[in-house]
Formats: C-alpha cells, sequence, structure tokens
C-alpha cells in the first residue's frame, strides 16, 4: 500500500493510525462521514504510515490523497503497533452492547420473568398462553408479532411498570406452523393468537386490537388458518394513552367476522371468556372448550351494572349450559385435550393423508337392528365407514336428533351427516336442521365432500313442534343444499321417509352423486304405519275394534313395507342401488376418487348458528 484516497466527499471523523504506525491488511485506518453515515477504510495491505494530508474535521472530496504509506518488503520489521480492528468492540460476555440490550428486554416478555404470575395460574390447574402456543405449534415454529407491546397506559404508569406488569400488551400473536410432520410447510402455516389471562384479565386493549388487526389482515391475504385461545373478559376501559371516547371504530370485530368461509377459523376457551373475546369466539366455525369455561357476552361487571342482578363469574354461561344449547362444539376436560383436537379439526382442512387404517367392514352388516322398531346408535355406523380414530364428531350437545363430524375415509377428509335413531325415532326437529345446515355450510366453504346416513321417519310434527317456527328452521336443509359445491352421497340405513328423507339427501334422492341403500332401508312419501292409517281409514273403520282391525292393519302395514322395499325404490330407480353394508365404505372410496369441488361462486361465510 502506498497511498489512501478518499472514494467519496466527506469529512474526517477519526484518525486510527498515526506517521510510523506499522498496519496490517485488514486493520481500521480512519473513519469518514457522509450524509450522517460513517465509512471505515482498512488497509489493504502491510505498510509504515508516512503522512496524514488532513486533520479530523476537515472536508475531503472524491480521490483526494488522505494518507501516503511505504509498503513493507520481506524481511522488515513488522512491530505489532496496533491491535487489528475486525469491525467489532470487545465484549466480556460475547455479546455486542445493543444486541444485549434488546435480549434483555425481549427476555422480560417470556413466561420465566414472571414466575409469580405463572405459578398462580398453575395453581388454577391451567397453562399460561405461551404454553398453550407451544402445545399447539410444531416445535421452535412459531414466529412472534409485537412481543414487546405494552398496555397503552403511559400517562398512568411508569415503563418499568408496563414492561414488567403488562408484556406483550395481554395478547400472544404470530405465525407457526401446525401438523407440520404431516402436511407442507404451506399446508402447515397457522395464524395463532393468545390472549393472556395473567395480563390485565386477558381483557383486550388498544396495542393488541392493533397485534390482531395486523394478524387477521394476514391471515385473509395469505389464506392462512386462524386459532384464537380466547380466554379474557372483554374490553379494558384503562388504556389513556389514545383520545378515545367509546373505542366503537376499532376493526378488529369486522376483520375477525370476514374470516368466516375464508379460512378455517378455531376458538378455544378455558377460565373465563366474557364481552368482546365472547364476541370473537362466536364468529369461530368451531368452538372447543374445557369443562371448567365460562362464556358469556357479558360478564359480572356488566350485568350487574345492566340492573340484572349479582351473579358469581362461575354463574354465568357454564360449559354445561354452553354445550348443550350449541355454543360449544367439542367439550373437552382440559387444555391439552383442547389443544389436541384443534390440531385434530385443523388437519381436515390440511389435505389428504396416506391411506388410513379400515375398519372392519363386514361389522357394518349387523349394526342396523333386524327389528325395524328397534332403535340403535347411528354413530356406530359413522365409525364403521371412516379411517380409524379418525372421527371427530361436532356440537354434540346440541341438535342430537342429527350427529355431525368430520372424519377421513382412505386418507381423504369429509363431513359426514345421520340421522340419531335414538332421539325422537330419528325424527328431525328445529335444532338438528339448524345444526345439519350450518354444517353443510361448513363443509361446503372448505371444500369437503359430504356423506349423510339417513334413518329418519321425517320431519317433527305436532302443535308444540310448531310453535318453535318448525317450517322455517327445517327448510333451511333445502336452502342450504341448493349452495353446495362440494359433492354428497347419501347411504339410507333403513327409514327414508318424507321430506326429513330429501332433507337428508340435499333435497332429494337424485341430488346427490348417488344414493344408495342397504337391504335394511324402507322408503315412503310418509311413515309407513300413518300412511297406512290415513290411506286406509275407511277399511280400517269398517273392521270391528279389535284383533280384526289390528290384522288388517298389519296386514296392510306389511303390503306397504314390500312396496317401499329398498329393492323396490331401486327396481324403479328413485335410488342408485342397494348395496351390502360391507361395500358401503368401497362405494364411498371410488365416489370421492372422481369427486369434484367446484369453485366458490361468491364470497362465502358461515352461520354463527
Amino acid at each position: 500500500m502506498n497511498s489512501l484516497r478518499s472514494p467519496l466527499a466527506a469529512q474526517i471523523v477519526q484518525w486510527l493510525v498515526a506517521p510510523g504506525d506499522t498496519v496490517r491488511p485488514g486493520d481500521l485506518l480512519v473513519i469518514l462521514e457522509a450524509m450522517k453515515m460513517e465509512h471505515e477504510l482498512h488497509a489493504d495491505a502491510p505498510a509504515r504510515v508516512l503522512e496524514l494530508f488532513f486533520g479530523e474535521g476537515e472536508t475531503v472530496q472524491p480521490g483526494e490523497m488522505l494518507l501516503r504509506a511505504e509498503p513493507l518488503r520481506e524481511g522488515d520489521s513488522q512491530p505489532a503497533t496496533m491491535a487489528p480492528f475486525d469491525g467489532t468492540l470487545a465484549r466480556a460476555n460475547g455479546y455486542r452492547g445493543d444486541l444485549q440490550r434488546f435480549l434483555d428486554r425481549d427476555a422480560l416478555t417470556r413466561d420465566a420473568a414472571r414466575p409469580e404470575a405463572v405459578a398462580r395460574r398453575h395453581a388454577l390447574g391451567l397453562r399460561t398462553a405461551r404454553e398453550n402456543i407451544a402445545d399447539l405449534c410444531d416445535e421452535d415454529s412459531f414466529l412472534e408479532y409485537g412481543a414487546l407491546a405494552v398496555a397503552a397506559q403511559r400517562s398512568r404508569r411508569s415503563e418499568e411498570d408496563l414492561i414488567a406488569n403488562t408484556p406483550a400488551d395481554g395478547m400472544v400473536t404470530g405465525i407457526g406452523s401446525v401438523n407440520g410432520a404431516h402436511f407442507d410447510a404451506a399446508r402447515a402455516r397457522t395464524v395463532v393468537m393468545a390472549y393472556d389471562a395473567t395480563v390485565l384479565a386477558g381483557t383486550q386493549g388498544m396495542r393488541n386490537h392493533q397485534k390482531t388487526d395486523r394478524l387477521l389482515g394476514i391471515a385473509l391475504e395469505q389464506r392462512l388458518p386462524v386459532v384464537l385461545f380466547a380466554e379474557g373478559g372483554g374490553g379494558r376501559p384503562g388504556d389513556t394513552d389514545m383520545p378515545i371516547v367509546a373505542g366503537l371504530h376499532v376493526g378488529t370485530f369486522a376483520a375477525f367476522a370476514r374470516l368466516s368461509g375464508q379460512v378455517p377459523v378455531i376458538g378455544i376457551v378455558s377460565g373465563r371468556c366474557f364481552a368482546g373475546n365472547a364476541a370473537l369466539l362466536g364468529c369461530s366455525d368451531v368452538v372447543i372448550a374445557t369443562r371448567g369455561s365460562n362464556i358469556g357476552m357479558g360478564g359480572p361487571a356488566m350485568v350487574e351494572g345492566g340492573g340484572l342482578g349479582v351473579y358469581r363469574p362461575e354463574e354465568i354461561g357454564p360449559s354445561t349450559v354452553q354445550h348443550a344449547n350449541g355454543v360449544i362444539d367439542v367439550l373437552v376436560d382440559d387444555e391439552a385435550q383442547a389443544v389436541a383436537v384443534a390440531r385434530h379439526y385443523l388437519s381436515f382442512f390440511q389435505g389428504c393423508v396416506p391411506d388410513g387404517q379400515a375398519p372392519d367392514a363386514a361389522a357394518l352388516r349387523d349394526l342396523v337392528p333386524e327389528n325395524r322398531l328397534r332403535v340403535y346408535d347411528t354413530l356406530a355406523v359413522m365409525n364403521g365407514l371412516v379411517d380409524v380414530d379418525s372421527l371427530l364428531s361436532l356440537r354434540t350437545g346440541f341438535g342430537v336428533g342429527i350427529h355431525t363430524a368430520l372424519a377421513r375415509i382412505e386418507g381423504r377428509p369429509v363431513g359426514l351427516m345421520a340421522n340419531n335413531p335414538l332421539h325422537l325415532g330419528g325424527a328431525i326437529d328445529a335444532d338438528a336442521a339448524d345444526k345439519a345446515a350450518r354444517f353443510m355450510q361448513l363443509c361446503n366453504a372448505h371444500g369437503l365432500p359430504i356423506v349423510t346416513l339417513v334413518d329418519t321417519p321425517g320431519f317433527m310434527v305436532g302443535p308444540e313442534v310448531e310453535a318453535l317456527a318448525q317450517v322455517r328452521h327445517v327448510s333451511r336443509l333445502f336452502v342450504v343444499a341448493t349452495d353446495l359445491r362440494v359433492p354428497v352421497f347419501s347411504v339410507v340405513l333403513r327409514k327414508g321417509y318424507g321430506l326429513g328423507a330429501m332433507g337428508m339427501t340435499a333435497g332429494g334422492f337424485h341430488v346427490p352423486v348417488f344414493t344408495v341403500a342397504w337391504p335394511t332401508a324402507e322408503f315412503g312419501a310418509m311413515g309407513l304405519e300413518g300412511a297406512v292409517r290415513l290411506g286406509y281409514r275407511k277399511e280400517l273403520a269398517a273392521m270391528p275394534e279389535g284383533p280384526q282391525r289390528e290384522a288388517l292393519f298389519e296386514r296392510l302395514l306389511a303390503q306397504q313395507y314390500a312396496n317401499g322395499s329398498a329393492v323396490q325404490m331401486a327396481s324403479t330407480l328413485e335410488i342408485d342401488a342397494v348395496i351390502d353394508p360391507a361395500l358401503t365404505r368401497d362405494w364411498l372410496t371410488r365416489g370421492l376418487a372422481g369427486a369434484r369441488v367446484s369453485a366458490p361462486r361468491a364470497r362465502r361465510f358461515i352461520d354463527t348458528w
């Protein structure tokens, strides 16, 4: 190195060498400043500094000589007059100062920095928000957004207080991988948001609203599923840093609702979930809650403030009530089970898996009793058709006249609906119709084929039922079915009567891709007993009351049964086939293999009810 010239117009900030110094390749010679930025110039060869042409603070132009030196020849003395400069500062702990300051600050957002709060949580038998997220997401996959946020209360609390007691402003948000061992990275990516009940009771603050909105926007744009741990007490009145009167302009609720039908949305609750937290929960596709949960649109303070009485939190919306009325889809014992169910549920919208284990097909032949009046459990039929351990029943406490579930057949996700003869003989009441109609919307929105298992005497009738708006409720089955973009496959197990059977087959027996029946199936425009009593009223009335009338009734009933048998229905082409129950899974597998899911016709959403 003979000389050093300035590469740009700049001011000399600091010389690191003086005449007579010996330098080695890489040694820092001078620091220049231009446009508020500092530039380092280093030696490119061994040399001895002879002369400096400018002093510190002076301005130089491009190309001007800054330093003259003479190269060191082989054999010349090269004393180590200055330590080599590697671009970093010496650090006792191995970290530079700015990184260490960040690491110290970041550590305060973690559970380890708040042992007392964590201990109180564990004493309740509950997990922290971060523990739930760690369990849900694949190891080391969660990327947290907004971890350094604190409550918007700087005007009333110190910075140290906010950092120590309001980490992440009471909500942990980010994107992680769920079920990544079974699906590709794109399908596994999931937005996860968890209110932190250890921070201001999991309330909704201005900062965590901003974080929520940020993640919801990403979820919609990137079409990522969302999992929300919703425990918390609703809106927070104590945030003072922003000039807000009521905060009703907040966009979080509209943004969350906008995801309905666009991406899978899962809500999880353990503990108390009231007001704004409950409003978000109610927008979810599916609600998973623990037995110790309480869910309500208003907590004790709001109820009392409205003059509606004084109640303990445990008295408002307990899980027993919310499971029976349909708010809770899946009721579990604890948060570990809730997370496991969430992973299972989410998997149905992440794609197919290698062929699942098939159950014993021959067992299906004996599930419907030979006695046509004997009840049985159609859940056993559902389990007998789908891959082993794949069935996930939904809304099990509500509308029990129809079972709804997600499952897999040969690894492919499907939705299943089945009448329940154990309730009202399988007749469809308003609750069952609402449950089934919404389930069809769920499958339709996310492209899951639907399998229906039919055993119903029809829609429930009678003065008491009609007082519950039965006409409107059951008609939802027909209206929702007209908009289905997914294929439907129907299997009549036993009773296929009237409008109820048509409602279970997307509006009629020729609407599904196929409608087949087991040999135990029987059909009619209405229940056979009712049909005989109405259609043969005069003949029956002409017979003396007693054994003779009963004998005539039985003969006429047997005739109706023969006319409405599965074989007779197939011979007139009102159904597509009668099949051996043991071949049902084969029929479904082949049907699903050729099934086509159409593109959505317009923006779709899933009824909250």
